[in-house]
């Protein structure tokens, strides 16, 4: 499992706690010392703010149980998965690019890597050295080769 990742999350989870269990709340009762709640614009977005601050903790939660359970042991070892550092030729331009497939998490505007829930990311997963793949991107199609595969397990 990727520690640094999940560290990053339980970090975030944490402030995003701490802030509803006291920021939030009390927001909502500044707000809701103004006056009459049935016309109190500001109550209502204070609610509103709990409700959303409610849903990305169910779903950080979710996530890290995700990360949490990725087992790096059962990645395979041949073929491209999390972790995976791919060199591709670009079919339609004879370029070379080599990426690391990562998790959505790890990208930071880091262009040599590549989010395996990406279009491309998805389409490479699985494949092996050799392989052809066309995939569908909003911009197009683009077509590549896999040229060298380092697994998670190579390094």
């Amino acid at each position: 499992m990727p520690k640094h990742v999940l560290a990053k999350l339980e970090i975030e989870l944490r402030e995003l706690k701490r802030m509803l269990l006291n920021d939030i709340p009390k927001e909502i009762a500044q707000a809701a010392s103004q006056g009459d709640l049935s016309e109190n614009a500001e109550y209502e977005q204070a609610l509103s703010k709990r409700d959303m601050f409610q849903s990305k903790v169910v779903s950080m939660e979710r996530r890290i149980q995700e990360i949490a359970s990725l087992d790096i042991g059962r990645l395979p070892k041949d073929r491209v998965a999390y972790g995976s550092l791919v060199t591709l030729l670009n079919l339609d331009t004879a370029k070379e690019v080599t990426y690391k497939l990562v998790l959505p998490e790890e990208l930071d505007n880091n262009p040599e890597f590549l989010s395996i829930s990406s279009p491309i990311g998805m389409a490479l997963v699985g494949l092996a050295e050799g392989a052809e793949v066309t995939i569908k991107i909003p911009a197009g199609t683009k077509h590549f080769e896999v040229l060298s595969l380092i697994t998670i397990h190579g390094k």
